[in-house]
């Protein structure tokens, strides 16, 4: 090597005619020492911070027991909601109050607000912490974990329990109560369940740091540490089980405490991760929050569920609904594969609005048609029943839009193993970024769909090999859909940190862009133009 001397002598030397043979094994001994250092490291990398770069495609083999095999190793993840929900309660909740509490937790604030400092200047202090934390990230060991630029830095607020562990009891307490129905008969709870995502992303991150699998995303307890805000506001089990009134007036309470937090007074929101899975939860208020980062189950713009200007891909995220119907394993799978009789399957409402109108059209459409099931049913006990065993007989799941484009009924299709037939034009889906839904479900138009045996021939003419194809994909993506405690790799929680973790750079450019700029200037960029569910109906 050019500029630096490497004395041979020693390995001449006649003095010491065994040195030559004991440099040759120490450096074998070094080589084979530092093949095995890259190897565990690379290894115990990889499983501990998966990117967004990580193969998705490599192959996968399922437990029967547990769905993600990397956690085998640990006591089996929890996937019912019900379930985990009564061991969170019982072992690391307050007891339910009956009544809201008036001394409502006060803000984790980097700089104390005792009433005297104004907040802008509160808000001001914190961004100039932020900046310092930043910066020391950016200059700092490349080495050091903390500043590895993969790790989702995310404060939790710790709201009055009214908005939170309050509202979890409250479905606790009442869940078996099956009278409560909504205006099409389904009960409430398990609409509550299937739009739970806000009770597992919360729950994993306040989890003990020793209980948590995910390491992609970290709790920080300074809010200068983070990046991000969550606010573990439970919306939709207080929209289904609170009385109109007393619903608005706590939205509007949370509407308060957030935006009267320093926090969210420095970005104006946009560092803010709000749940709002249910289309119509906070619904009244989320207009105030409209820079935030709101979980969704679609993107529907029509004025029904959601104004324009609200959502977008760029700012906010897609999740997927909580299966209704049980997960089917490797060891489910194959012993389903030879029941698979019926061509495409359809359990759920019939008549819908908006762009759920194409439903009634499909019905006509498929009527009296050999190897089809179509039935009226809900996401009640037995209508579980009904559609997972329809789902695991049938080949393919037909999946139309709903009162939003989005149905719980794509990722039940997904966990059964039946190719979903998906007929709403604008759909947007969960994680697309990461996953490739064409490897797993068919994308039809519903000017197409509509058509008298338009569909059935379509499908007959499937290539057995491409289905045999979707069906192992299936298999594989399975795991991306279920929510768990703890958190699984490569879970839905996981994906929705990679997902959000991709933000962060146009998120951290929108709010320096609006700090500085001044009256006058042009008004901030925003992708407004997302035309509405508009799954047309021929």
């Amino acid at each position: 090597m050019a500029g630096k001397h490497f004395p041979t002598s020693g390995l001449r030397s006649t003095s010491f005619p065994f040195s030559s043979s004991l440099a040759v094994t120490s450096l074998s001994l070094l080589a084979l020492f530092l093949t095995f250092f890259f190897f565990f490291h690379n290894n115990s990398s990889s499983s501990r911070c998966l990117l967004i770069s990580d193969p998705l495609d490599s192959p996968l083999h399922l437990s029967k027991r547990n769905p993600n095999p990397s956690s085998d190793a640990g006591p089996p993840p929890e996937y019912s909601f019900v379930a985990s929900l009564e061991k969170f309660l019982t072992t690391r909740a307050p007891p339910f109050s009956s009544s809201s509490p008036a001394d409502a937790a006060a803000s984790q604030s980097a700089v104390p607000d005792d009433g005297d400092v104004p907040t802008a200047a509160a808000a001001k202090a914190l961004d100039d912490s932020m900046w310092k934390e930043e910066t020391e990230r950016l200059y700092g060991d490349p080495l050091d974990p903390w500043s590895a630029p993969s790790v989702v830095r995310v404060f939790v607020y710790d709201m009055p329990s009214k908005f939170t562990y309050d509202l979890l009891w409250l479905f606790r307490n009442t869940y078996k109560e099956t009278v409560n129905l909504t205006s099409n008969g389904s009960p409430v709870h398990r609409l509550i369940e299937q739009h739970s995502i806000d009770y597992w992303l919360w729950a994993d991150l306040i989890a003990p740091e020793s209980e948590r699998i995910l390491k992609n995303v970290i709790r920080v307890h300074r809010q200068e540490e983070a990046e991000l805000f969550y606010i573990p506001f439970f919306t939709t089990i207080s929209y289904f089980l609170l009385e109109k009134q007393q619903c608005k007036a706590l939205y509007r309470e949370a509407l308060k405490w957030v935006t009267d937090q320093a926090a969210w007074k420095r970005s104006g929101g946009r560092d803010h991760i709000l749940p709002v899975h249910h289309p119509w939860s906070f619904k009244s208020v989320r207009r105030f929050m409209k820079n935030a980062i709101w979980l969704l189950p679609d993107m529907d713009s029509t004025g029904n569920w959601y104004k324009p200007g609200q959502v977008w891909l760029e700012k906010d995220l897609i999740l997927p609904y909580v299966p209704n119907v049980d997960f089917c394993n490797s060891q489910c799978l194959h012993d389903v594969q030879s029941e698979r009789k019926t061509l495409i399957f359809f359990r759920g409402r019939l008549k819908r609005n908006a762009g759920g109108k194409i439903r009634s059209k499909l019905v006509e459409a498929l009527h009296n048609t050999e190897g089809v099931i179509v039935e009226e049913g809900s996401v009640g006990e037995s209508g579980k029943a009904a559609a997972q065993n329809g789902m695991r007989r049938s080949l393919f799941c037909l999946s139309p839009a709903g009162d939003t484009p989005s149905s719980a009924r794509l990722f039940d299709a997904i966990v059964s193993g039946c190719i979903p037939v998906i007929v709403s034009d604008e759909l947007e889906l969960p994680f697309e970024g990461i996953l490739d839904y064409r490897k797993i479900a068919l994308f039809v138009s519903s000017k197409d769909a509509v058509q008298h045996g338009w569909l059935i021939k379509f499908l007959k003419n499937i290539d057995s090999r491409q289905i045999k194809e979707m069906q192992i994909n299936i298999a594989k993506y399975s795991r991306h859909f279920l929510y768990s405690s703890p958190a699984q790799p490569l879970g839905a929680e996981d994906l929705t940190w990679r997902m959000i973790a991709g933000k962060l750079v146009n998120i951290k450019l929108q709010t320096r862009r609006s700090q500085r700029t001044v009256e006058g200037s042009r008004n901030l960029c925003t992708c407004e133009c997302k035309p509405g569910n508009i799954t047309r109906v021929f």
